[in-house]
């Protein structure tokens, strides 16, 4: 049995890391860190956990949190974790980010996009991305994670496979993405109201949303050379879910068959990737509150292009799921322990 704290238990990921930890047979919660609601009982911020969890929240003491617990979650913005986390930190605690303070190895392009100064940039180049399926052993000995973003994680597992078998050509690919309204996290911002949000489909961060960089990268590192992509997130009116579809000039005439065994060389033993059958498209509601990955493609030839699509729940495999499987990876555990969530449906 290990103890975890959490800061940022409030926000969207980290209730989801909150409840999801509840069920993980390894591990207690110790700390339900929040800058909001300091003192407050956990279950008066969230009633479902009322009977479930007594404890109060805690500040964002990273340095006191790490003489307590064995793996410190941040769940917090963009900053907060680099600003707090030092070597003594990391020499008690290992340390999974939730933000994206650690996943840009390249320090003055995170503080182009992101707009602000890093205030820990010792620590990027050991940070591992934290990509369960692609950076496995890596995981297994790292003490301190960069657990991806959520349409970085979606649109990387969707593409990676065509990359790495060299079938598509790399300077051809467009993301278009779709994603519920809890992405944006809990707190109260006028475009994200019901009236603003319900019936209603947009784009957002056109050309300039701080995932491009993350998304280039990981698919960079998959075919060995600089990738430049189109990205385009889309907000839609429900609470969670991220869908991926993306484009690609294919090298060269492929079958069903080639593509498929592409997706099946690095995904056939995965535990949550699910490759689809031929012709189903991957759906939202079919992941919902699960840590699965439900990918497909198709063929255009007409085009001579592919369509290659993803779905996750953004708040679990493009959050909280991810660092649980992160922090299995990294004490030993079950791969998939406290993650057998099956999807939801109506």
């Amino acid at each position: 049995m290990i103890k975890a704290g959490i800061i940022g238990a409030t926000g969207y990921a980290g209730n989801e890391l909150a409840r999801l930890l509840l069920g993980h047979k390894e591990v207690e919660v110790a700390w339900y860190g929040s800058r909001s609601y300091i003192d407050q009982k956990y279950a008066d911020v969230y009633q479902n956990f009322f009977k479930l969890v007594d404890a109060k929240c805690m500040d964002d003491n990273m340095a006191a949190l790490a003489d307590e617990v064995d793996v410190i979650f941040t769940a917090t913005p963009q900053g907060l974790c680099a600003s707090l986390v030092n070597e003594e930190i990391l020499s008690k605690a290992k340390v999974i980010d939730l933000s994206a303070d650690f996943r840009i190895k390249d320090v003055k392009k995170y503080e182009k996009w992101y707009g602000i100064e890093h205030k820990s940039p010792q620590f990027i180049d050991e940070a591992v991305y934290g990509l369960c399926e692609i950076n496995r052993e890596d995981i297994k000995k790292a003490r301190l994670i960069a657990n991806p973003g959520c349409y970085p994680t979606c649109s990387t597992l969707s593409i990676y496979p065509l990359l790495k078998e060299g079938l598509i050509d790399p300077n051809t690919i467009i993301i278009d993405a779709k994603s519920g309204t809890s992405g944006a996290g809990r707190g109260a911002k006028v475009p994200n109201l019901y009236c603003e949000v319900n019936e209603n489909i947009k784009a957002y961060g056109v050309a300039t949303h701080r995932h491009t960089p993350e998304i280039e990268d990981q698919l960079g590192y998959a075919c060995g050379q600089e990738v430049m992509i189109n990205f385009t997130p889309h907000l839609i009116p429900m609470n969670r879910g991220i869908l991926v579809t993306a484009y690609a000039s294919l090298k060269k005439e492929v079958s069903y068959e080639e593509v498929r065994a592409a997706y099946d060389k690095y995904y056939a033993d995965e535990t949550f990737i699910r490759v689809l059958d031929k012709d189903v498209c991957p759906q939202t509601k079919c992941v919902e509150g699960s840590n699965y990955v439900d990918v497909n493609f198709k063929i255009d030839p007409r085009t001579k292009r592919v369509i290659m699509m993803g779905a996750i729940d953004n708040l679990v495999k493009g959050a909280a799921g991810q660092a649980v499987q992160n922090m299995n990876l990294m004490f030993g555990f079950d791969e998939a322990e406290g993650l057998h969530q099956i999807p939801m449906l109506p």
